[in-house]
């Protein structure tokens, strides 16, 4: 039971998503920093609301906190640019760049496309051809 644990724990999928958990952690403690010391304030400093975690909606005694939404959704964007632009984009030009040292098209032709227009002209042609006769066709 311990054996297979540890060959568990000792794979390589489980190691690099430990280690991603812990950076996103870490990233997202830099994006609410962004968001709450600079981006807020500088909003701010435009619209004039001070502080946005004081934005509360009340309705039947009940208070919508509104302001920390609009802090978390900000939030969100930025870290999705961020994700985006610092780690997928770098490594989608990294495997263009790869295929294309391989001799490989920089994009993989898409499996579930069909045949092109010159393909399906080539096709009717060559059925005409046959007088009517599909390929394959005896």
């Amino acid at each position: 039971m311990l054996r297979g644990f540890k060959e568990f724990i000792a794979r390589g999928n489980v190691v690099e998503l430990a280690v991603a958990v812990v950076m996103g952690a870490a990233f997202g403690a830099i994006v609410n920093a962004l968001v709450g010391d600079i981006i807020t304030p500088l909003i701010t400093a435009i619209f004039g609301q001070p502080n946005y975690g004081n934005l509360v909606l009340t309705l039947n005694k009940s208070q919508i906190k509104y302001g920390l939404f609009i802090n978390a959704v900000i939030s969100f964007v930025l870290i999705a640019i961020g994700v985006y632009f610092f780690i997928v984009l770098p490594i989608n030009k990294l495997n263009e760049r790869g295929r294309v040292r391989r001799g490989l098209p920089a994009k993989p032709a898409d499996p579930t496309a069909g045949p092109t227009e010159v393909e399906l002209l080539i096709q009717i042609r060559d059925a005409l051809v046959n007088g009517g006769r599909g390929p394959g066709s005896i």
